[in-house]
């Protein structure tokens, strides 16, 4: 049986007597809000058709782990110091390897580690976690950043987030693909982001490919992305494109008009306060200077039209949440009043309804 399952894999021994068939890419790590590369993952590359996944499981298979992520670490690291300014490269390595002769080499070749990211994946578990977390701090003090790869694939991902501390975690793709939304698995990664933001880790999304998933992430205030959609593996530091970067802008801005009110407003009537006021509800009365002094509107159980005062004002860039705390701890004749939303100069842009404040304060 077990020549069966392995029969396909490739003979990396070859590889291993000839290290210039391994080549290694670099895929753009995109820092969303700013728009901007904020690094490169170096990514492993073969001779012929098999993907990396292969061939790394024939080297398991080989008992050859360490020497083949040796040798792909030790040509990623000889290409730090052609880095573009204030970025950084990330290299990926068995967790379980970390202590491994060969592995270790590799990593001393490079004595200064600044500007490298350690991101550690575990598809063997790790027997010690204590051990993990020294060698990882040995890193550390030679400069580099250490990733946890994977996060939320498994309950050891999280069990390692406190004990390793890590400066970046990344999110397994299944959590930020859109092939078959889950709300088990929303929730999972809306608590990963907020056990990174108390252990002051950032997340990194991996495999974004579509529009819909660099959605998901600027909604999770994801701050770093890498996938296909923006940015193909290259044997160079390629740039970001202008339309990505169009892209990504777009994106991270709805994310953040759909946190606020300003995609909630509601066109209202304005009349001055001494005039007629309309004949249809609801409308904001104006005071001499342009302020709103007043709201006319109808009892929904009788139809009656009357006027309340205006009970709370907010900007359109604030918080749907706190909006909608605000408005429930007024008084309790004006608590589902409608709220009054201004320019910074005082003038009446719309209306806000309670109703779509609890409806978009549930969407988040």
């Amino acid at each position: 049986m077990l020549g069966l399952a392995t029969m396909g894999l490739p003979d990396c021994r070859p590889l291993l007597s000839d290290p210039d068939d391994l080549t290694i890419v670099f895929q753009p790590i995109v820092d969303l809000a700013g728009a901007a590369i904020a690094g490169y993952a170096a990514l492993a590359r073969f001779p012929g058709t098999a993907g990396p996944d292969v061939w790394f499981a024939a080297a398991a298979e080989a008992g050859l782990s360490a020497e083949l992520e040796a040798l792909a670490v030790h040509k990623a690291l000889a290409v730090v110091p052609s880095l573009p300014a204030d970025t950084f490269l990330a290299v990926t390595l068995s967790a379980h390897l970390l202590g491994v002769e060969p592995v270790r080499a590799a990593l001393d070749s490079r004595p200064d580690l600044s500007r490298v990211v350690v991101g550690l994946t575990e598809q063997t578990p790790v027997e010690d976690v204590d051990v993990l977390r020294d060698r990882c701090d040995e890193l550390r003090r030679r400069g580099a950043l250490i990733a946890l790869g994977d996060a939320g694939s498994g309950y050891s991902g999280l069990r390692h987030l406190a004990a390793l501390r890590p400066q970046v975690v990344t999110l397994d793709r299944a959590l930020v693909s859109d092939a078959d939304p889950d709300p088990v698995r929303a929730a999972l990664a809306e608590m990963l982001a907020e056990f990174a933001g108390r252990t002051d880790a950032r997340l990194l999304a991996d495999g974004i490919e579509t529009i819909a998933e660099l959605a998901a992430c600027a909604r999770l205030r994801v701050p770093l992305a890498q996938g296909w959609l923006l940015g193909r593996p290259t044997p160079g530091f390629a740039p970001l494109s202008p339309e990505t970067e169009r892209l990504i802008r777009a994106q991270v801005a709805r994310a953040r008009l759909v946190d606020t009110v300003a995609g909630m407003l509601r066109p209202v009537r304005q009349a001055d306060a001494g005039d007629e006021p309309p004949a249809v509800p609801p409308a904001v009365l104006l005071g001499n200077e342009g302020d709103p002094v007043g709201l006319l509107l109808a009892d929904p159980r009788t139809g009656e039209v009357y006027t309340a005062p205006v009970s709370l004002r907010v900007h359109p860039s604030a918080s749907v949440v706190d909006t909608l705390q605000r408005a429930l701890t007024r008084p309790p004749g004006q608590r589902f009043d409608p709220v009054v939303c201004t320019d910074p100069a005082g003038a009446v842009v719309g209306l806000l309804r309670i109703e779509d404040l609890a409806a978009g304060a549930l969407a988040e």
